[in-house]
């Protein structure tokens, strides 16, 4: 049996209320990469502070001043020439909305864009949570009225020292998730019942794909299964 590659996400979430705290809760839908990214670009610095020696030839001695985050650069590319839908622009204002004030931070008057989580599979590695530092977004194809039917977002992320979204803060982990393929037939109930034993636990599965109406799944979509630690953390 050929298993589905896992796709690379980006998950928006609300900042945190207090510095340092957890982030809060999921905004609207994650972004899925079409086509998993080539090449990623992780980067981490220390910074120092060189004090020089006036009258000596010798330099003086470095002084730390403390680790600079962790930097990530990935390429998402977005194609509609199959569709010829407005999901390519829709997916680039996403994106694009995630470096503005959350509608929720306004309100509670401490304006902050959203923290944002990379996540792909089960490749912890480079699983990346923090704030977006910078979007570029270039079409490279248009429909005939103009909609954009291609284009490329070069997406920075600077990790922000938070606890990651959907962490276990005993182990320090992220909690296992494995993605399912739908075939005709599938159904959360049944899921839920092969992954947890209980078939009524499909409104966890539910969430983490904003499924809105679990009769209609279509074949050949691909939802993420919480393990059943992630549920039991999330039910308490």
């Amino acid at each position: 049996m050929t298993v589905a590659p896992a796709k690379a996400i980006l998950t928006a979430y609300e900042p945190p209320k207090t510095p340092g705290a957890m982030p809060g809760g999921k905004i609207g839908s994650p972004v899925t990469f079409q086509f998993n990214p080539h090449t990623l670009a992780m980067s981490k610095g220390a910074r120092w502070l060189q004090n020089p020696a006036a009258k000596s030839p010798e330099v003086g001695t470095p002084e730390f001043q403390g680790a600079e985050p962790r930097r990530l650069n990935v390429e998402l590319f977005l194609d509609a020439t199959a569709t010829h839908d407005d999901s390519v622009a829709r997916a680039v204002d996403t994106v694009l909305g995630w470096c503005t004030p959350t509608e929720a931070s306004i309100a509670a008057k401490a304006p902050c864009p959203p923290r944002v989580v990379f996540t792909w599979g089960t490749f912890q590695a480079v699983t990346f949570a923090g704030y977006l530092e910078s979007v570029n977004a270039t079409f490279t194809l248009f429909d005939t009225d103009g909609k954009p039917l291609r284009a490329t977002c070069t997406v920075a992320l600077a990790e922000s020292g938070e606890p990651t979204p959907g962490q276990n803060p005993t182990s320090g982990a992220l909690t296992a998730r494995r993605v399912h393929r739908l075939v005709g037939g599938d159904s959360l109930e049944m899921l839920a019942y092969q992954e947890y034993g209980d078939a009524t636990a499909w409104r966890r599965i539910a969430e983490a794909n904003d499924i809105d109406d679990p009769m209609r799944l279509r074949p050949g979509t691909e939802v993420l299964v919480p393990s059943g630690t992630e549920r039991r953390a999330g039910a308490a």
